[in-house]
């Protein structure tokens, strides 16, 4: 309430300058202009519901806005003269926001980008580009095994817990989901009625916490989670082995976040610091893995299950595929997730140097799966790094069949990445648990910029395979993604990696991917 008061105090001086302008001198007018202007404006700020920012900080949050409307200019002044000593790449959220807010993310004068630089990639254009798809294509998750198949949409909301996020921010993402026809994974924080209340799709995550399907010891409840996977909300199940951020080890929510609507959203006690295990109670081998797949869709009804993870060893994820051989069994969907971190907190060590890079990690699972003959019955979910559509039309080249955004969707809510969501202080309602600061998140102004991201983030996928001569993503192929190599070399995707055949891996498996093969065992996780 700090705010509201300096606010009104502001007013009040203002008035009692002006009365005195009227009654004993003009001078006072000095005084009483700037106080009212302020204080008028400082009540503007706080009446509106577009800008988060300015209701947590009225009149000062202006200063962000202006810093924004000058930054081009700035970025150019630097990349003229070299600043730093690498060039400018154009800030994603700029064209997140444009899209969000529904206006023209178009700039002029070419790319900012020096295409000369090792490691630039660039999409092949056709020279006989076909007409975009008016209706989005959506993909089928759901095996032999599952009786109930759901169609996912080409990008939709990654994990972000509740707890990680407020209350409004759950409620816009998936109220944008609903809208919009495209799922909201919930994060390994639970399933709660912010989640189910605006009526989207769920896939609901399950953690090494076990969080709304646990005893009190921290075990799996089959019961509760049977109960729960029932609702009609929830459309697919997502065991999460690991993610990104922070690979091979659990989370950690402070006792002081863990307030009594958080504690029984995630069966904990109010109050006590909540620390996920590293590791699943649940399963210890990859047998056992496959096995507690099987056994949550029969739990879930038949829907489609499924796991995530950030790829580590790859001889650990071929015992994983030898594992689904040898029990006849397979998940519906694997989501894998990129070493490079998302918007999970995590340690610096973590999230710069354990874990694959999203683009090997993705080649690692389709390929396996390709080559264990295993691939037309999983899909594969690509978690993060995507933000525009060219970054999703590469996931899909790279072997994802469908995307997941985590940072973009934040940032069509508003957040300006001020990197306090572990301070419980985020200033635009994102990322908190302060009932004030979150209130300044508008939901009814956020869920439509949530679905109009999704919406021409899809579109622009669309436009970009069109101009390749595709009309489906099932018509990309590695040829179409270039890699500079040098300032004087570019490859395809196709040169630079390796791509097994159906079944090859059964059959001859080819020398690089031989060792690794035979060392697989699907009763041991192999270190």
């Amino acid at each position: 309430m700090t705010r509201i008061a300096l606010v009104a105090l502001t007013l009040t001086l203002g008035l009692l300058a002006a009365l005195a302008a009227v009654a004993a001198s003009p001078w006072w007018c000095f005084g009483a202009v700037p106080l009212l202007a302020l204080g008028l404006l400082g009540t503007r700020d706080l009446a509106q519901r577009r800008h988060s920012v300015l209701r947590n900080y009225p009149v000062l949050g202006h200063a962000r806005f202006l810093l924004e409307r000058i930054r081009p200019e700035l970025q150019q002044y630097f990349v003229e003269r070299n600043f730093d000593g690498r060039p400018f790449d154009r800030d994603v959220r700029t064209i997140v926001y444009e899209r969000a807010k529904g206006t023209d993310a178009e700039q002029p004068y070419g790319t900012e980008r020096d295409v000369q630089l090792p490691g630039y990639e660039y999409l092949v254009p056709s020279m006989a580009p076909r007409r975009a798809p008016r209706t989005p294509p959506r993909v089928r998750i759901g095996g032999p095994d599952c009786r109930r198949p759901y169609d996912m949409a080409l990008l939709n909301v990654s994990a972000m817990s509740f707890g990680s996020l407020s209350a409004n921010a759950i409620l816009a993402l998936n109220g944008g989901a609903a809208a919009g026809g495209f799922a909201h994974d919930t994060g390994e924080g639970g399933l709660s009625a912010y989640h189910l209340r605006p009526g989207g799709d769920l896939v609901w995550e399950i953690g090494t916490g076990y969080f709304g399907c646990r005893t009190q010891d921290g075990d799996f409840d089959p019961a509760e989670f049977a109960d729960k996977a029932a609702h009609d909300h929830v459309k697919c199940v997502s065991l999460k082995l690991s993610q990104g951020a922070k690979p091979g080890i659990g989370g950690v929510l402070p006792g002081s976040k863990v307030n009594a609507e958080i504690a029984e959203v995630r069966g904990v006690p109010r109050g006590r610091t909540v620390i996920s295990p590293p590791y699943h109670r649940l399963f210890s081998t990859p047998r056992e893995l496959v096995r507690s797949v099987a056994r949550l869709r029969e739990l879930s009804g038949g829907k489609p299950t499924g796991f995530k993870l950030c790829v580590g060893s790859r001889q650990q994820f071929l015992a994983v595929c030898k594992a689904m051989l040898e029990e006849g069994t397979a998940p519906d969907f694997i989501v894998v997730d990129g070493g490079e971190g998302g918007t999970g907190a995590a340690p610096l060590e973590f999230a710069d140097h354990v874990g694959a890079p999203l683009t090997e990690g993705l080649l690692t699972v389709h390929n396996a799966l390709v080559g264990a003959g295993l691939r037309d019955r999983v899909r594969i979910g690509a978690s993060g790094k995507i933000a525009t559509g060219s970054d999703l039309v590469k996931r899909l080249v790279q072997g994802a069949d469908y995307g997941n955004a985590a940072r973009a969707m934040m940032f069509a809510l508003g957040c300006i990445q001020a990197q306090r969501c572990h301070t419980n202080t985020c200033p635009s309602g994102v990322a908190t648990q302060d009932a004030r600061r979150a209130r300044a998140l508008d939901v009814r102004d956020k869920t439509p910029r949530v679905r109009r991201f999704q919406e021409a983030t899809v579109a622009g996928a669309l436009e970009i395979m069109a101009s390749m001569g595709v009309t489906d993503p099932a018509g990309l192929r590695p040829h179409m993604l270039r890699q500079r190599i040098d300032p004087h070399t570019a490859r395809s995707y196709a040169e630079l990696y390796a791509w097994l055949e159906p079944g090859q891996l059964l059959d001859e498996p080819p020398e690089d991917w031989a060792a690794d093969w035979r060392a697989a065992d699907p009763d041991r996780f192999t270190v």
